[in-house]
């Protein structure tokens, strides 16, 4: 039962440090705007929440000395995957607090980066928050006033990682893996589904085929070839004929 409520609630941090990930992208973009900034807030707090319930369970289990062998490996594979996900939203925090200082919705300083984004983020800040609609109630100065409150909250997650490193001597070497490298990637389940769709990508133009293209050019090359040994012949018989009028 417990190894199953971890897992839960581990997916849950999962979930929200890479949605908030997703926001962070577009911080700077010519979708940033007062409703991401909130949808940042929010997202980043509900991930502070779970990596709290996170740690309180696991450092609990971990500390249990009744725990079978199997159970303990378990925890600690748990417990990596665990700090893996705060390292990443301690990243992703610090990235935020860079990005909204040098582009302030209020004052802006700087133009915003046409990187490609388009449409909203709701969708991603929804799916983080676990509800169908967005609701919004920030004042218009979040932009500046939020940025204190990331400042302090990004030294918690520091201090809470460490922390973590003193209560609980996990080695991340030492754990097993369950499954081979890179067994996500050959996994059959759709994709669709889980696409947040806020990132518009520009579609590549069709490339030429490789067989007409490449004799093409290869034709080409010869041309030029045997283009440039003529000249270089035409070149030396002129120059010779003129040394040998010249004696």
């Amino acid at each position: 039962m417990g190894k199953e409520e971890c897992k839960t609630m581990l997916d849950a941090l999962n979930k929200v440090t890479a949605c908030y990930r997703h926001l962070v992208i577009a911080l700077g973009s010519t979708s940033d705007s007062q409703n991401l900034r909130e949808e940042l807030k929010k997202t980043r707090k509900k991930a502070q929440e779970l990596a709290v319930a996170n740690r309180t369970k696991l450092t609990s289990l971990l500390k249990d000395k009744t725990i079978s062998k199997e159970d303990r490996a378990e925890y600690e594979r748990l417990w990596v995957l665990f700090s893996s996900c705060m390292e990443l939203l301690e990243v992703d925090m610090k990235r935020s607090l860079e990005i909204g200082q040098a582009f302030p919705l209020k004052v802006p300083t700087r133009h915003l980066i046409q990187t490609g984004m388009t449409g909203s983020t709701t969708t991603v800040a929804a799916r983080a928050m676990s509800v169908q609609n967005m609701k919004y109630e920030a004042d218009s100065n979040i932009d500046t006033a939020d940025l204190r409150d990331l400042q302090a909250e990004i030294t918690q997650v520091s201090q809470m990682m460490e922390e973590m490193e003193m209560k609980v001597q996990v080695a991340p070497w030492a754990v097993e893996a369950k499954q081979e490298a890179g067994a996500e990637l050959k996994s059959n389940m759709s994709v669709g589904n889980s696409s947040v769709g806020v990132i518009s990508i520009c579609e590549e133009e069709p490339k030429e085929e490789e067989g007409g293209g490449g004799n093409r050019d290869a034709g080409f090359a010869s041309i030029c070839a045997v283009i440039g040994f003529f000249g270089i012949v035409i070149v030396a018989l002129v120059l010779g004929y003129l040394v040998v009028n010249m004696s």
